[in-house]
C-alpha cells in the first residue's frame, strides 16, 4: 500500500504538477471538492462566452448565413479532428454526432452487415446499460444474438460466429481498463471486428486506438471532455473501414452531396457517412470550448496524474478509513484502470450523500458503490487529501446514518 502523504506533502505535488495551471480554465465552485468529472465534467470558463457569442453574433446577427460564415457545417469533422489527437487517431477518422448510444446502434449494425453469415454481438455482463441496451436492440434489428462472456472469458469466448465486439474500455462501475490492443488482435484473428466505448478513457487516460489496430470506437463528450450536459457523442472508423461500412441512418447529412437534393441516398465518402442530422450547434459550441481545454496538453502528463490521483485516494481509504467496511472494486495496478475509484459498501448511498452535504461531490451506483472520479485538468492533489480527510470523519462520526440522506433522487 503507498503511504498516505501529509497535506504538505500534497501541496508540493500539486507545485510540481505539469497540467497544475490547467484547473485555471475550469469555473469550480468555492468550497466543493468535484470528484464526478467522469459523470458530468465541470464548466470550462471559455464556454459561456463561445456559446453567448454564437447565440447572440452569430445566430443573433448572420443568422442562416452562419453555416457558411462561420463554420458551423464543418463543426462535426472539425471537432472530431481534435478529439482525434486524444484517443490516438487520424483526425479523418473521428467525427462528431448524435448520441453515444445512436453511435453505438449505427456501428453496431454496419459491422454485423460487413460480416454476413455472422450471428453474435459479443459483450460482458455489467457492461455499461445503454451499450447492452442497444447491443440488445441491434441483434433484433439485424437478427443476430447478443452474447455475454466474463471479462476473464472474453477472449476464449471470440469465435468464428462473433461479428463484433461491444466493450467499454474503461468500466463505468469498477474502472477496469480492458487491454485494447491484445482483445483486438484476438478478435481480428477469428474474422470480427472490435467496438470500443471510450466513455470513461477519453480525455482521461492515453488511448491509442491506431496504436491498438482498433476497427471502431464511440464516446461521450460531457464527461471528462467537458462539454456540457448532452453533450454531443463521437465515433471512430478506421479508415480502412470507410469504403466498407454503411450507416444504417442514411440521414440528410450523412449523404455525398446533401444540398444537391437527390431523392436516392449516396452515401458521403469517409467518416461523414456517419452523419445523420443536422448537428446541435449551440450544443457543439459548448464542446468544442470544452475540448480546447486540452489543447498543448501532453497524455502522458495527464495518464500520469490520472495514476498518482487514483493512488492517491487508495491509499488514503486503507489508511485514514479502515476498518469502515469498504471494498476496493477497483484495479490497483495503474495500467489496469481508468481515472476513478470505486469501493463498496452497503451504505454507499447514503454515505455518498452525507459526503456531498460535506463539500465533496462523488456519486453512487447501484447496488453498493462509492464512485469517485479524477480529472486530471483540474482535480488537485490537496483536493483527495481533504476528500479522504473529510470521508473519514463522515465515517468516524456515523454522520452518514440520517434519515435525510436516505432520500433518493431521481438521478443518482
Amino acid at each position: 500500500m503507498t503511504a498516505f502523504p501529509t497535506l504538505d506533502e500534497a501541496r508540493a505535488l500539486d507545485a510540481a504538477d505539469p497540467l497544475r495551471d490547467r484547473r485555471a480554465d475550469f469555473t469550480l465552485p468555492e468550497g466543493v471538492i468535484y470528484l464526478d468529472g467522469n459523470s458530468l465534467g465541470a464548466l470550462p470558463r471559455r464556454t459561456a462566452g463561445a456559446v453567448a457569442d454564437l447565440v447572440t453574433r452569430q445566430w443573433g446577427e448572420h443568422l442562416i448565413a452562419s453555416w457558411n460564415m462561420h463554420g458551423w457545417i464543418d463543426a462535426p469533422a472539425r471537432l472530431g479532428a481534435r478529439i482525434a489527437t486524444l484517443v490516438g487517431a487520424a483526425s479523418h477518422e473521428v467525427i462528431v454526432a448524435d448520441s453515444t448510444s445512436a453511435n453505438i446502434f449505427k456501428l453496431a449494425v454496419a459491422a454485423c452487415r460487413a460480416r454476413p453469415g455472422r450471428r453474435t454481438i459479443l459483450s460482458e455482463p455489467g457492461n455499461f446499460p445503454t451499450d447492452l441496451y442497444v447491443a440488445s436492440g441491434v441483434a433484433a434489428t439485424v437478427g443476430v444474438e447478443l452474447r455475454i462472456a466474463a471479462p476473464e472469458a472474453l477472449v476464449d469466448a471470440i469465435d468464428d460466429d462473433t461479428a463484433v465486439v461491444l466493450l467499454t474500455h474503461v468500466h463505468y462501475k469498477s474502472g477496469h481498463r480492458h487491454d485494447m490492443a491484445a482483445i483486438t488482435v484476438a478478435a481480428q484473428a477469428r474474422g470480427a471486428l472490435t467496438l470500443w466505448d471510450l466513455s470513461h478513457s477519453a480525455g482521461a487516460v492515453a488511448v491509442d486506438l491506431n496504436g491498438s489496430n482498433a476497427d471502431l470506437a464511440v464516446g461521450c463528450g460531457y464527461k471528462y471532455l467537458n462539454g456540457g450536459p448532452g453533450a454531443p457523442a463521437f465515433l471512430f472508423v478506421a479508415e480502412r473501414h470507410h469504403g466498407l461500412l454503411e450507416s444504417p441512418l442514411s440521414g440528410w447529412m450523412g449523404h455525398a452531396a446533401p444540398f444537391a437534393f437527390d431523392d436516392a441516398y449516396a452515401p458521403a465518402p469517409g467518416i461523414r457517412r456517419f452523419l445523420c442530422g443536422t448537428p446541435p450547434i449551440v450544443a457543439m459550441a459548448a464542446l468544442e470550448a470544452g475540448i480546447a481545454c486540452f489543447d498543448d496538453v501532453a497524455m502522458a502528463d495527464l495518464e500520469a496524474k490520472s495514476a498518482a490521483l487514483c493512488d492517491l485516494f487508495i491509499a488514503g481509504v486503507e489508511s485514514r478509513c479502515a476498518g469502515h467496511g469498504f471494498t476496493l472494486i477497483t484495479p490497483r495496478d495503474a495500467g489496469r484502470r481508468g481515472s476513478h475509484v470505486s469501493v463498496a459498501h452497503d451504505q454507499a448511498f447514503p454515505i455518498c450523500q452525507a459526503l456531498i452535504a460535506h463539500g465533496v461531490v462523488g456519486d453512487f451506483r447501484a447496488p453498493d458503490v462509492l464512485r469517485m472520479g479524477f480529472t486530471p485538468l483540474y482535480t488537485r492533489f490537496e483536493d483527495v487529501w481533504r476528500a479522504v480527510e473529510i470521508l473519514g470523519d463522515v465515517m468516524e462520526r456515523r454522520a452518514w446514518d440520517d434519515p435525510q440522506f436516505r432520500v433518493r433522487g431521481a438521478v443518482t
